[in-house]
């Protein structure tokens, strides 16, 4: 008799199974949600999307060591200009009506200034890094690639200057902003040029001088 117990169980669990709803088939496998519960989807406004705030972006500090200021303006250049005054070590964002925005910014050390005309042809939020060749011949101890982040050296925004290998970017070196430490390019600090970021388009025109 005892060798029918173990068939007489397995016979009670097969119809137990059979009698009772599977939960693997009462919850959609994709929403996750009851079968038998109207399916609900949350849909955020455009204003609350561009409301929503990157986390990245909310550590950002606030503080800069030299702060952004709106000042009278009488250079030869049109609204929406970007003029970077590599001997003051500030540049302007030019707002028009005799008046820009003052920003403070670090710049090309001794060998590594330059003067030009370009023009913004791509922007990056949190962008990667990778060192040119010419500065991986330099420090062959840099990384190859450097994804997006607080510890990059780019910072928070990066704005390309044409075909060249300078950019308008934030930096994780704040101290460094008034002083001429960089490989060329017009590095700020990251509030700033989120700040830059908003108003400058692809297409802008960047006057930098010596």
């Amino acid at each position: 008799m005892r060798r029918f117990v173990p068939a007489l169980a397995g016979l009670v669990c097969a119809v137990t199974a059979w009698a009772a709803p599977a939960a693997a088939y009462e919850i959609d496998p994709l929403t996750r949600q009851p079968l038998d519960q109207p399916l609900t989807v949350t849909v955020r406004s455009p204003a609350a999307a561009a409301a929503a705030v990157d986390p990245l972006d909310a550590a950002v500090p606030k503080l800069s060591p030299i702060p952004r200021e709106t000042v009278a303006y009488a250079g030869p250049y049109g609204a929406g200009t970007i003029v970077v005054s590599t001997a003051e070590r500030r540049l302007y964002y030019v707002l028009g009506n005799g008046q820009a925005l003052r920003y403070g910014v670090g710049v090309g050390r001794p060998g590594f200034t330059w003067n030009g005309v370009q023009t913004i042809s791509m922007k990056r939020e949190w962008p990667d890094w990778r060192p040119p060749a010419q500065m991986i011949r330099r420090r062959p101890d840099l990384p190859r690639h450097m994804k997006g982040g607080p510890e990059n050296p780019l910072g928070a925004r990066a704005m390309y200057l044409g075909g060249s290998l300078y950019r308008i970017h934030g930096s994780n070196e704040p101290e460094t902003i008034g002083t001429a430490v960089s490989s060329g390019c017009i590095r700020m600090t990251n509030d700033d040029v989120m700040d830059l970021y908003t108003r400058a388009k692809v297409g802008t025109k960047v006057i930098v001088q010596r």
